[in-house]
């Protein structure tokens, strides 16, 4: 292996590093996330509100384009990532109102 190439493996394996510690910021984010969203649907259902709120939805999709503007990230990523999200916390909502 040359010098560049052994570099680049190092390179790769830190990059790696990174991308897998980042991989569990996410994934323990998003479970913080859907502890809250868990609790505002137990709320929604004692009090008879309806499992989503359209209004609140476009807001957080706006705000979510202005940060991923932001952050130099794709704003059509992060709008599919969110839209994921929503109807995810939506039907979970939906099946404790049942």
């Amino acid at each position: 292996m040359t010098d560049a190439a052994a570099r680049a493996a190092a390179l790769l394996k830190d990059h790696r590093a990174s991308i897998d510690r980042l991989d569990a910021i996410l994934v323990y984010t998003l479970a913080e996330r859907f502890k809250q969203t868990k609790a505002v649907g137990r709320l929604k259902a004692e009090h008879d509100l309806p499992p989503s709120d359209p209004a609140r939805e476009a807001q957080q999709m706006a705000r979510l384009d202005q940060l991923a503007k932001e952050a130099d990230l794709d704003p059509d990523l992060a709008k599919k990532f969110l839209t994921f999200i929503i109807s995810e916390v939506i039907r979970h909502h939906e099946k404790l109102q049942k």
